[in-house]
């Protein structure tokens, strides 16, 4: 981010002197020591030059032509010439700059690009020649579509903003580049549309970049996440992740903040409510009222995920609850030695356990860890009378209303939430289940993430807005962009 004068003064200038310069590079960052950094050093026009690289972040292919390009230009010009200018017009790259702070001609170099100091001058000329490794754009797991693009962001902050660009070819798209960390430099890029987004919005994320203070970045995303949101123990997620370029490119156009963080293929909206959450691309691929239907089953699995193992012990400790024509739903035989507060407790840490394992399983075995799963541990648990039926039941309607929730932050978050409905109504019944409800919805109505409510547009209300959570609408009939983000500009397409 922006530096005040007073610290810019301060930091040491590229000096005159090309040996000066070089013994202070060396002993900076390891030449000699460290085998991927390196300096290229020729005579040209009488002069000496000295190039700067990392290999592996470079593309050498580009450090060669330019070698090749100076090379020449030594035995066809005369030596009476500026040796700078000269070196500047053959220069065969279109993103050059100059700079007279060896920091940051030495940050730039440890981040891919090229510097070059030539002997008797005070600036450092940099050459963007990087070439991070990386694999190619590929459709996301987590948020994959029948119909739609395929492509996906990557590891490489270059490629993914690139990507969003594609889509936005509006000469107001902003893609401004910091870096984070005193030790790992990095890159974070703040990306909005001028005139859409909200300014304000803007300067606050900036200034929660800039007040951190951390060695580096080893999490990437998740740690910038936690540094602005400021989270502490609040299960529910308070940004919304995507690897989509379309998810981004649409939050965009609507006036919310992306932040693209190097080596992380998942980009950070903001700010985000808790309904953002459970939106999903796949509707908006679809006719509306398919779309619609989509959203409805998506509810409802939420729904069903957070109470079915709650209101079904509920049951099971006060049968008086149930209508007498409900009294199948169990249990329809005896507990056995373990009782169902018990059984349900066992059930959810062994899905969660079973969840766990399949992340570390390599795929060829992963078959054969779900057969495991099903035939043996399930059926012969209830065979020996460790689990009744309706437990492996209701414990499995509850996971897959997990796997159905778009977000995995916010299907960890309703984990947990169920977990302490189930001990409340195992220990309190039902005052235990309406007390632990209602606190956990005055929790999330007091939530703010960069100021916008979390469950909005319920609290506070919005009857539009809120119509458009439940039902899909038709794009030409949204007009307008959501409040929530304090748009400049509130109207996404005019009436015709």
């Amino acid at each position: 981010m922006g530096e005040s004068q007073k610290e810019t003064d301060k930091k040491p200038k590229i000096s005159p002197n090309i040996l000066v310069n070089e013994a202070e590079i060396t002993r900076r960052v390891g030449i000699g020591k460290s085998f991927d950094v390196d300096v290229r050093k020729l005579h040209i026009l009488d002069k000496e030059v000295q190039f700067y690289i990392t290999n592996g972040l470079c593309d050498i292919d580009y450090v060669i032509e330019i070698l090749k390009e100076l090379m020449f230009l030594d035995t066809t010009h005369s030596k009476k010439l500026d040796v700078r200018k000269e070196i500047e017009n053959h220069l065969t790259h279109v993103q050059v700059e100059t700079t007279d702070l060896l920091e940051y001609a030495i940050k730039q170099m440890l981040s891919g690009l090229m510097f070059i100091l030539i002997e008797g001058e005070s600036e450092a000329i940099i050459v963007d020649v990087r070439s991070y490794p990386g694999r190619g754009p590929e459709e996301p797991d987590l948020e994959r579509v029948i119909r739609g693009s395929r492509d996906g962001f990557t590891e490489n902050i270059i490629e993914n903003t690139a990507l969003t660009r594609r889509r936005i070819r509006d000469e107001r798209l902003r893609n401004e580049m910091t870096q984070v960390g005193k030790r790992s430099k990095t890159d974070i890029c703040i990306t909005y549309i001028e005139g859409i987004v909200d300014p304000d919005l803007v300067e606050v994320i900036k200034k929660e970049l800039d007040g951190i203070d951390i060695d580096g970045l080893t999490m990437a995303d998740k740690m910038v996440e936690e540094f602005l949101v400021k989270q502490g123990w609040n299960p529910f997620p308070m940004v919304r992740y995507t690897e989509r370029p379309d998810v981004a490119a649409t939050h965009l156009f609507e006036g919310h903040v992306i932040l693209f963080v190097d080596t992380s293929p998942s980009v950070i909206i903001l700010p985000t409510t808790f309904f953002h959450h459970v939106q999903h691309a796949e509707e908006y691929r679809q006719a509306p009222l398919v779309g619609t239907f989509m959203r409805w089953i998506r509810f409802a699995g939420i729904l069903f995920s957070l109470f079915i193992l709650p209101f079904w012990l509920l049951v099971v400790k006060d049968p008086g609850l149930l209508p007498a024509n409900l009294e199948f739903i169990g249990p329809n035989e005896e507990a056995g030695n373990i009782p169902i507060f018990g059984q349900i407790l066992f059930a959810e840490l062994g899905i969660e356990l079973l969840r766990m394992a399949a992340i570390h399983t390599p795929a060829p075995m992963a078959t054969a860890l779900g057969l495991v799963a099903a035939l043996l541990i399930g059926d012969i648990a209830i065979q020996v009378g460790l689990f009744v039926p309706e437990v492996i039941l209701y414990a499995a309607l509850a996971a897959i209303g997990i796997f159905a929730t778009p977000s995995h932050e916010l299907g960890v978050a309703i984990k947990l939430l169920r977990l302490v409905i189930i001990l409340a109504v195992g220990f309190f019944g039902v005052p235990g289940f309406v007390i632990t409800c209602v606190i956990s919805l005055a929790y999330l109505a007091g939530r703010k993430a960069l100021n916008a409510p979390y469950l909005w547009p319920f609290l506070p209300l919005y009857p539009h807005a809120a119509m458009d959570i439940f039902i899909r609408q038709a794009v030409p009939l949204k007009r307008k962009r959501p409040s929530v983000v304090h748009p400049v500009d509130s109207i996404k397409q005019r009436k015709t």
